[in-house]
């Protein structure tokens, strides 16, 4: 790396964590090349280095925080909730003011359970489906992501009628021979597949991709399949860990006004804090222990940290209409560096947009398509400017309630320069 900032003592530290922990990071995307820097505090729409660096950050902890970093709100609210302890393995009453509230802005979760974690939501959400239907079979959509288990660990692009390889060293085979896969934004090849596969518990899917780039459903697509799950009566989820209290305060369903039979929520709904929730309709979610026969228990479900702080997370965005105003902000940007954009192309939804260094895809296959190394030329050039953008072509940015005028005009000029200065190179 070249430029005016120092990376001294993340370099450092990377040296070490790599002898220490795989990749040198506790997740994938965190490792970038030559190293990444490490974080020593984060305060609204800022994040700081341990070199005492700063940056307007569009990642935003890969889009949990849509109030910013350290809202006082929810902060204050854990300090005081944190003299009552932290973790009591009971009951508490928060778990059903919280689950009301969610229930009355996601009409379609009639029932619901607290998890710790999106990979366990969504796991747990196939689980309870294959349990209600009796079905083994589940379809996904390739280059979607639904959390690290082995059910969801399927090698792109497999094939829409055949059955799934892993794509993950250690994921036997048996695994995934009972996941289907079929491209986004294609109606023919979910109907034709589920017409051939009687035996599909459900659909799983991000209603908005938010994993491989950020990919828009097309006009109709999600009502269409809606309707073509209905037909063959296989169960929809849709996976909302992304959109969720950020498209709407119903999420996707909300805004483009389709239905799911089960509902997988995270991120903003944890406010910061880890948290899963996957819920559905009644008679579904009664298959859950004790009510019913489908297992699935945890330790740390419901602890009262995250519930305090996903449920005060959503309380102040209804408060300040958070949602709305943020994706006025995300409108502001992105109308302002549209045109600085030559040779690649810009999306945006609510306060998710993404830069393509290619041509906007409709699709995974598409997204493989688009130029991974210009995009990380162009990462490092706005990290030098103080902007931090998430590490990888295939992630989204997100904007927050707490990013002021200021730092859209700031981002807003270090994109023109990093990009120009991208292409040039």
């Amino acid at each position: 790396m070249t430029g005016f900032m120092k990376f001294d003592i993340s370099r450092e530290l990377y040296s070490e964590a790599i002898k220490l922990m795989p990749g040198g990071v506790s997740s994938p995307v965190r490792a970038f090349k030559p190293h990444p820097f490490f974080v020593s505090k984060a305060r609204g729409s800022k994040i700081y280095d341990v070199d005492g660096n700063e940056f307007i950050d569009y990642c935003m902890a890969y889009g949990a925080l849509i109030l910013g970093h350290a809202n006082e709100e929810v902060k204050n609210a854990i300090k005081e909730k944190l003299e009552d302890g932290w973790l009591y393995g009971t009951p508490i009453e928060l778990e059903v003011k919280y689950a009301k509230l969610i229930r009355k802005y996601y009409p379609s979760i009639e029932m619901l359970r607290f998890v710790n974690t999106g990979s366990e939501a969504t796991m747990s959400a196939l689980r309870v489906a294959r349990g209600f239907t009796g079905r083994e079979k589940i379809v996904k959509i390739e280059g979607s992501f639904h959390g690290s288990h082995e059910a969801v660990l399927v090698k792109a692009g497999s094939g829409a009628t055949t059955f799934g390889v892993p794509n993950s060293a250690g994921v036997p085979k048996d695994f995934v021979k009972n996941t289907l896969q079929v491209p986004f934004n294609d109606v023919q090849a979910l109907s034709y597949v589920l017409e051939k596969n009687k035996d599909v518990a459900a659909v799983i899917m991000e209603p908005v991709m938010g994993n491989s780039s950020l990919i828009l459903p097309e006009a109709n697509y999600l009502k269409e399949v809606r309707k073509i799950t209905l037909e063959n009566d296989v169960l929809l989820i849709f996976d909302e860990i992304i959109t969720g209290f950020r498209l709407a305060m119903g999420g996707a369903q909300e805004f483009y006004g389709v239905k799911a039979d089960i509902t997988t929520l995270g991120k903003i709904a944890g406010g910061g804090f880890p948290i899963g929730i996957y819920g559905g309709r009644k008679e579904i979610m009664e298959k859950v222990a004790p009510s019913g026969d489908v297992y699935q228990a945890g330790t740390f479900s419901g602890n009262p940290i995250s519930l305090l702080a996903g449920y005060t997370t959503v309380k102040t965005i209804e408060k300040y209409n958070a949602i709305e105003r943020t994706s006025r902000k995300t409108k502001k940007l992105c109308e302002a560096i549209t045109d600085d954009l030559k040779n690649a192309e810009l999306a945006f939804i609510a306060s998710m947009f993404c830069i393509y260094f290619g041509k906007t895809p409709k699709n995974y296959s598409e997204a493989l398509k688009l130029d991974k190394d210009s995009y990380m030329k162009f990462f490092w050039k706005l990290l030098e400017k103080g902007v931090f953008f998430p590490p990888s072509q295939f992630e989204v940015c997100f904007m927050s309630f707490a990013h002021s005028d200021e730092d859209i005009e700031k981002t807003a000029n270090a994109i023109r320069e990093a990009y120009e200065n991208s292409s040039r190179n």
